[in-house]
């Protein structure tokens, strides 16, 4: 209802403007007007045309005089007007016009309320649903208040605000990892194939094989400095080190998460800590554009881990990398695509 009052009030005082306008124009262009209902309709848009000249004419002394007796509310009006005017010119509809216009008023007033209109195209009841127009018996427990929530829960997996934050929790996180994981696999193959740095295996499931051969695993196809000094860990020859320091390196790093931090600055949200260290170049230091960004890491995350599948798929049918699957389908596609290998396999029982 606030926005819908602020809304409102803002189309009087546009409307309060443009009469003041016409009034402050002279009779002429009253008796001008009525003069046209006998003209021909050439003689109408001349005359249309001339009205409007006339008080282009004025508007500078109107706005002269607005702005000396209340320059704050003339300042508004004509950010608002430059507002719909740009918005105008791209096709926007009234409803978007309006949403940006309150969007606006909320940042610059600080108005918490008419803010919530500037992420209400992911955020609340009118955001996207998952079958688009033909969504329908959203659950309750899904209002649009976290990002990246379309209203699909048919089974009922978030009913219980415990389980919906953990499982929040879970699939963030999983989408981070599969956003550093997906872009992992390709580096190897790309900096294999295209930039001549000699892998052992470059596909990333042959790559943990590494640590049995005589070399160990070599990081971007070279041994470490510190390998003639340390060969059996810096090299990474030694498969229970390297398991004991990852479960000493992550798992530490997992238990500081769960039992709270601290993480970021005090008070922050531990999915979300920003701060100094979590967020140096202040990305998401504006609440709007912080709504943002997270909408954009759920999504992107969703859709590494959907590609992550991907490639452990195609290992198992194709026993290649996503990066030599991609250029055999580009050179041949009717002949190596999901369709033709469908039912190849090269890791199978007996191979």
């Amino acid at each position: 209802m606030k926005l819908l009052s602020v809304s409102a009030a803002l189309n009087v005082a546009l409307a309060a403007t443009f009469v003041f306008v016409c009034l402050r124009s002279g009779a002429r262009l009253g008796s001008g007007a009525i003069r046209t209902s006998a003209q021909t309709p050439s003689m109408r848009v001349a005359g249309m045309r001339k009205t409007a000249s006339q008080i282009a004419g004025r508007e500078g002394d109107i706005l002269s005089a607005a702005a000396h007796m209340a320059p704050k509310k003339t300042h508004s009006l004509i950010e608002v007007g430059r507002i719909t005017s740009n918005l105008m010119a791209t096709g926007a509809s009234v409803q978007e016009i309006a949403r940006e216009v309150v969007c606006h008023q909320g940042k610059k007033t600080g108005n918490e309320a008419m803010k919530l209109s500037c992420n209400v195209e992911w955020y609340g009841a009118d955001r996207p649903k998952w079958l688009g127009p033909f969504t329908s018996n959203v659950p309750e427990y899904l209002t649009g208040e976290f990002p990246g929530d379309y209203g699909w829960d048919h089974i009922g997996l978030s009913a219980d605000p415990t389980t919906f934050q953990r499982y929040r929790e879970t699939e963030l996180i999983h989408g981070r990892w599969a956003m550093a994981g997906a872009l992992g696999c390709l580096v190897p193959e790309l900096l294999s194939k295209y930039a001549g740095i000699n892998y052992q295996n470059p596909e990333w499931f042959k790559a943990g094989s590494d640590i049995f051969t005589s070399k160990g695993v070599e990081y971007f196809g070279q041994p470490l400095v510190l390998n003639s000094q340390f060969p059996s860990i810096v090299n990474a020859h030694n498969a229970v080190t390297l398991l004991m320091t990852q479960i000493i390196l992550m798992g530490g790093a997992e238990a500081y998460r769960v039992n709270g931090g601290p993480l970021g600055e005090k008070g922050s949200d531990p999915m979300y800590p920003g701060g100094e260290y979590f967020d140096p170049l202040g990305f998401a230091d504006e609440p709007e554009k912080a709504a943002e960004l997270k909408v954009k890491e759920i999504k992107n995350g969703r859709l590494a881990m959907v590609a992550m599948l991907g490639y452990y798929v195609q290992a198992i049918v194709t026993g290649k990398g996503p990066v030599e699957n991609w250029v055999e389908h580009i050179s041949n596609p009717t002949g190596a695509n999901g369709l033709t290998q469908a039912f190849a396999t090269k890791f199978g029982l007996g191979n």
